[in-house]
């Protein structure tokens, strides 16, 4: 098996640096299913700052986060509005409706990565026996590296409480989205009642998600990670490393976004794949059909990671802080090599 050198699978694949593991050998710990690990309790509380709420829970990952959201917000037999590629109905094993009873109503998206606004009103189902009871409208930001504007997802919100609907966001990377709009990350995160942040994605942090919202949601939303056996003990060494990430690691994501651009503009030189546009931490490719396979089994057994899509006929890369422009142009040289 050929060894990755260039590893452009997903930003989850980081390894905490020096001065993060620093930071988790040095953590005072406790047990947080009784509430008093302090360091995760400051991981919570500066995650509540940050995103301007009044509480925030430590989870082990971002799907018990979003499941854990979903089904404070919704009962059984309740429904959820979200994107056909949202990742809590897409790519989360169907959690919220095997464990949590809740029916998804998923929506085609726009090329831009929104749901049309009358879309989302015309799957509001009426007070009526024979529906179920839409309950939530459920975002992302970013969805797939996108950026979804502000100005939208106000307009989307206000709906939504129009309808007398709840609002979840799905942040994993939120923080993405943050610097692409050169706004404070509360700003995003003002209109939702919740708000699920990865760690572990360009954040760097080994394992973890945070779920903030006002504090009765967020009470409700720790009795279920208990339930879904999230519980977890002197976990303040993998806090500390989420601590770090927020306070370290946001502003160099602008460094992922502009490899990413370097990235997408030396793929685009050739004729053979193409490229859409570039906004945060990730380069999408369309690879004409005829060479998709060849392609994608040479970059592997040169050591470009990657995932692909479509057959193998959509390759996704993703930048993160473990790649510099050294494996940036690395990868391209391997890409320019097979056009040879």
């Amino acid at each position: 098996m050929t060894s990755i050198r260039f590893d452009f699978r997903s930003d989850t694949v980081t390894r905490p640096t020096a001065e993060m593991r620093e930071a988790m050998n040095a953590a005072e710990v406790g047990d947080d299913v009784f509430g008093d690990d302090p360091t995760v309790n400051r991981l919570e509380g500066r995650a509540a700052e940050m995103l301007g709420k009044e509480a925030a829970l430590f989870v082990p990952s971002g799907t018990q986060s979003n499941l854990a959201a979903l089904m404070s917000h919704c009962e059984r037999g309740d429904e959820y509005i979200a994107g056909q590629e949202a990742h809590c109905y897409s790519h989360e094993a169907g959690g919220a409706a095997v464990l949590g009873s809740i029916q998804p109503q998923p929506i085609a998206h726009q090329p831009d990565g929104t749901l049309a606004l009358a879309d989302i009103e015309a799957a509001i189902k009426p007070d009526d026996m024979h529906y179920a009871r839409t309950r939530l409208l459920a975002l992302e930001n970013t969805l797939g590296g996108r950026v979804i504007p502000l100005d939208y997802v106000r307009a989307a919100t206000d709906l939504a409480r129009r309808h007398k609907l709840s609002t979840h966001l799905d942040g994993a990377r939120v923080f993405n989205a943050k610097v692409a709009l050169g706004v404070s990350v509360s700003e995003i995160a003002a209109p939702f009642d919740t708000i699920s942040v990865c760690l572990s994605k360009g954040l760097g942090a080994p394992v973890g998600s945070v779920l903030v919202g006002n504090a009765e949601l967020i009470a409700k939303a720790r009795r279920l990670r208990k339930m879904l056996g999230g519980g977890m003990r002197q976990v303040g060494i993998l806090a500390a490393a989420g601590l770090y990430a927020l306070e370290n690691n946001v502003a160099r994501l602008a460094d992922d976004h502009a490899h990413a651009k370097v990235l997408g503009q030396g793929l685009s030189r050739f004729q053979a794949l193409h490229v859409a546009p570039v906004e945060t931490n990730m380069v999408w490719v369309d690879v004409d059909p005829e060479i998709a396979s060849e392609l994608n089994a040479y970059l592997a057994a040169n050591g470009v990671g990657l995932t692909h899509g479509y057959a193998g006929r959509r390759q996704r890369w993703v930048t993160h802080l473990d790649l510099g422009p050294e494996a940036i142009d690395g990868a391209l040289a391997v890409v320019a090599k097979f056009f040879d």
